[in-house]
Order: C-alpha cells, then sequence, then structure tokens
C-alpha cells in the first residue's frame, strides 16, 4: 500500500489546489456521548466528483508487463498482481 500512497496523495495535491472556502460546509458532528463540535466537510457534489476522478486515476494505463498478457495494464491490476506475487512469495 504504501508503494502506491504517492499516487493518491499526488492526486489529491493537485484535486485541493482548486478547491476554495465556499466548497466546504460546516456540520456540528458527535466527538463523544457529551461532547459536539463542527466539523467542515467538502459539499456533497465535490466529494462525488472526487471519487470519480481517483477511481478513473486507478483505472490509468502504465507500461508494466501484467502477469497473465499484454505489455499495459491499469495501476489498480497493478497493485493487485503485485499483491498476489507478494502472496505468492509468502507462501513459497
Amino acid at each position: 500500500m504504501e508503494v502506491y500512497r504517492c499516487l493518491v496523495d499526488g492526486f489529491l495535491i493537485e484535486y485541493c489546489k482548486n478547491l476554495s472556502k465556499r466548497d466546504f460546509s460546516m456540520k456540528i458532528a458527535s466527538f463523544s456521548k457529551n461532547r459536539k463540535g463542527k466539523r467542515e466537510y467538502l459539499n456533497d457534489s465535490l466529494t462525488s466528483d472526487l471519487s470519480s476522478k481517483l477511481n478513473l486515476s486507478f483505472e490509468m494505463k502504465v507500461d508494466i508487463p501484467r502477469i497473465m498478457r499484454g505489455q499495459r495494464q491499469s495501476v489498480e491490476t497493478l497493485i493487485k498482481e503485485e499483491a498476489l506475487l507478494l502472496v505468492k512469495y509468502l507462501r513459497g
């Protein structure tokens, strides 16, 4: 997971550059039984947009050969295949 954290960090940094204060809304949240506080949340439409764009970024193709076939794969497939390789290594 840590190997790919930089991809998400970079994506979020670029996405946040275009946000402004009006893109957030204040909500009252319960922190515990007797304690409430205000929290700022990204508005619903931008939250949906952020999720969609992040998902699209994992569908981006990279020039790393797949285990089974082909010379290109999505980042999502790359992560899954590397997890499978790690499991195979750990199991001997």
